[in-house]
């Protein structure tokens, strides 16, 4: 067996370990099973997300499709409210 330990806020543990707790498992049981995951999957477990719950890839997709738009490419023209229901209505 072998020990591992590591730095990391209060917070982040007692938050951590508060939302362990409710699943029914101890820090060390958690990590096990991280690990665990890791090995199997051969990857880390979970898909990264930013804090708007979007992966990295789709929010440079967002921040490219606006600055696109902010130069006027790809852009609609401005339809009137009934014409934009009836458009839609249609797809």
């Amino acid at each position: 067996m072998s020990t591992i330990q590591i730095r990391i806020k209060d917070s982040t543990k007692k938050s951590a370990k508060k939302i362990f707790k409710k699943i029914g498992l101890d820090m060390s049981s958690a990590i096990k099973l991280y690990f665990h995951q890791v090995i199997i999957r051969e990857g880390l477990p979970f898909q990264i997300v930013t804090e708007n719950g979007l992966t990295f890839e789709e929010e440079e997709e967002i921040i490219n499709t606006e600055r696109a738009a902010l130069k006027g490419k790809n852009v609609s023209r401005v339809m009137p409210s009934k014409e934009a229901i009836a458009y839609l209505k249609k797809l």
